[in-house]
């Protein structure tokens, strides 16, 4: 209903219009197609050297790759400064085979030096031709069908393929020696992106939005919408400026939008439907009286709409849905919507007639913003795609192996307008995580169910895991803000594997299974951080991990916060509520020496919960020793270390002694001044 009522409203604008012209069209599909549904492919052909005669008998030498279209010859052609052919100017000659005589003329766009430097125009070997027989207003002679066979017209070649028909010409003209020579050589082709084929040209009455005459209006309005990333508006920009005809909006099949109009059959006007009979279909309804030249011999338009003349409406349908309204023009504040995102390669169909379609109705963008995606490519670097059969695994298949969660998350991992490869082994690395998750709430889920109130002193190791979701909230939403998702989960992802994982839970393990050595003040702070830096988490991971994360808001955290689920929860987006840097640095030399001392376990084959009976550590900076020194207790903790002791002097070289007496005892010598070790 939406279609046919815009339709309208562009056809009494005067941006539609019905003409008999030539466009690309399929004859595999068996229909016509637009310009921004055309692809480009190398194939292997032949440089044919044909023979044509002039009127007075003289041997031209003319090069071609489509021998088959000589009865469509219709001219041929010369560069005006090519010296070779002054002579031939305005004279004619005959075609081998068929022998119609065409004129010679002369066109700056013939390349002197492809070939001979003389061309044959044909209507129509390729898009070429369309311009030279629009330019010079060259009679049309169709040789090949709408079924993709040769016309009666064409002779011996009638009822013949097209690699059958230029198998069959070859033969003809090397029987009557009007073949020269052959030259192998690859050359670029327009095929139809969804079948594949090689595309012709012919001519058809169609209907057309016009969109040549509006251009530069097109570049433009791009200018004023924000693309991410900013290089694919390029892309936009450069199938603009090369966009050589208006949009063939008819399409011959047998399923699709009606054309709501019918044409009279004595006068030829186009009669439209009226307004308040929207939608009808004129192959199923007549037309509703008769025409002004008082006629009733009428029927309905049998062409069907482009697909996406549809999706071009993208933005109106959604309104009409919201607004719960027939009128798609009834609300003006619905438009431009906020973004549009989609992949670069139906930026030349999507994004562009999407913009098209409301500037002409409405002048307006269709949205502020535009998000440009990649593709998943195969092994063989193509486009992932159902209709190229080059997927090795189906969604279905693939989630009978993985959960939902593990896949989102790898596609979450490609780069914003960058394709990405189909990775098993970044399935696997999301399954660790999930597993991970679950793992890091059951460690921490009968801890956080009494996290009370927020208690005035939280302790630095409380301080500094604050400061760094702060920290990563801030960098996390900077990303999102230009959708850059994947860098927003980098975020994520190194505060919890490292931040959370490696460090804060092994800081607090002590506190949370020993709580008699720590005072009910400190206990209860790292409670308290725990349950909020847990929910924060969650909340990070929420947009990739929809599912698991979920699961545990439900298990732990549904209670406490009286919100149904996690996805209904909302994000502080103010300034970070903290910023304990000072605890951030002392925190950061404790981590050193944390990680120092797990390297040296490691390097000695000694298990990480082998308690130490002296460790000493050596520090330059008297002022650090004493920051340090006041968190012993929880060095203690996380090292295994019986006793501590600092020192400020050089130190010497780091020693696990292997005497029993010793064993364990990790001495942290400064390697350089200011450094902590």
């Amino acid at each position: 209903e939406s279609v046919i009522d815009v339709f309208v409203d562009l056809y009494k604008k005067g941006f539609i219009y019905r003409r008999e012209e030539p466009a690309p069209y399929c004859t595999t599909c068996r229909t016509s197609v637009a310009q921004a549904e055309l692809d480009s492919a190398e194939i292997p052909s032949i440089f044919n050297d044909l023979i044509f005669k002039t009127e007075d008998g003289q041997d031209l030498l003319i090069s071609t790759t489509r021998p088959e279209m000589l009865a469509s010859c219709v001219a041929v052609l010369f560069h005006p400064s090519d010296k070779r052919y002054q002579q031939l100017k305005d004279k004619k000659v005959i075609v081998p085979i068929f022998e119609q005589s065409v004129p010679i003329m002369t066109d700056e766009a013939v390349d002197p030096e492809k070939g001979t430097g003389l061309v044959m125009v044909c209507t129509f070997g390729d898009s070429t031709d369309v311009l030279w027989y629009k330019k010079f207003k060259l009679p049309f002679i169709q040789s090949i069908g709408l079924d993709g066979k040769f016309t009666k017209i064409t002779g011996p070649l009638a009822g013949l393929k097209v690699a059958d028909a230029r198998k069959k010409i070859i033969e003809l003209l090397q029987k009557q020696n009007l073949l020269r020579n052959q030259k192998a050589i690859t050359h670029n082709v327009h095929t139809h992106e969804r079948c594949g084929k090689e595309i012709e040209y012919t001519e058809l009455r169609q209907w057309f939005l016009n969109i040549l005459d509006h251009k530069e209006k097109f570049l433009e309005l791009a200018n004023n919408i924000k693309w991410y990333p900013e290089f694919m508006q390029a892309r936009y920009v450069n199938w603009v400026e090369n966009i050589n005809w208006d949009w063939c909006l008819s399409r011959q099949r047998f399923y699709g939008i009606p054309f709501p109009v019918w044409h009279c059959l004595d006068c030829g006007k186009v009669l439209l439907a009226d307004i308040k009979d929207l939608p009808i279909d004129p192959q199923e309804s007549s037309y509703p009286g008769k025409c002004d030249c008082n006629s009733s011999n009428i029927i309905g338009d049998t062409d069907v709409m482009d697909t996406w003349n549809t999706s071009s409406l993208t933005p109106y349908i959604c309104k009409s849905l919201a607004h719960n309204s027939t009128d798609v023009f009834d609300s003006n504040d619905f438009i431009p919507m906020s973004m549009r995102p989609q992949a670069h390669d139906i930026i030349r169909t999507w994004a562009f007639y999407t913009i098209v379609k409301a500037w002409m109705h409405q002048d307006r963008l269709p949205w502020n913003e535009i998000v440009i995606s990649g593709h998943v490519l195969s092994n063989a670097k193509e486009k992932l795609s159902k209709s190229k059969r080059n997927a090795g695994l189906t969604p279905t298949k693939l989630l009978e192996q993985y959960p939902a969660d593990v896949i989102r998350y790898w596609t979450a991992s490609g780069t914003l307008g960058h394709d990405v490869a189909f990775s098993e082994q970044q399935l696997k690395i999301g399954q660790r995580l999930i597993t991970k998750l679950w793992n890091a709430f059951i460690f921490t889920s009968e801890h956080i169910k009494e996290s009370g109130s927020r208690p005035e002193q939280l302790g630095l190791v409380n301080e500094w895991i604050l400061c760094q979701v702060s920290n990563c909230f801030t960098s996390y939403n900077r990303y999102f803000a230009s959708y850059e998702f994947s860098h927003a989960l980098d975020q994520i992802e190194k505060f919890f594997w490292s931040d959370f994982c490696d460090n804060y839970l092994e800081f607090i393990k002590d506190q949370l299974f020993n709580p008699t050595k720590y005072s009910p003040e400190e206990v209860a702070a790292t409670r308290w951080t725990l349950y909020h830096v847990g929910l924060r988490i969650l909340q990070f991971y929420a947009p990739y991990l929809p599912y698991v994360t979920e699961a545990i808001y439900k298990e732990l955290y549904e209670s406490h916060e009286k919100t149904a689920s996690l996805h209904q929860t909302k994000f502080d987006t103010a300034q970070p509520r903290f910023n304990f840097s000072k605890s951030a640095d002392v925190m950061r030399s404790i981590i050193k020496i944390v990680t120092t001392i797990r390297r040296l376990k490691s390097e000695h084959q000694l298990s990480l919960k082998i308690p130490l009976k002296v460790l000493t550590i050596h520090l330059a900076d008297k002022q650090v020793v004493a920051e340090i020194k006041r968190e012993e207790a929880l060095i203690k903790g996380v090292t295994q270390a019986e006793e501590i002791i600092f020192s400020t002097d050089s130190g010497s070289d780091l020693l696990i002694k292997e005497h029993e007496k010793y064993r364990g005892s990790v001495m942290v010598p400064n390697e350089k001044k200011n450094d902590t070790h």
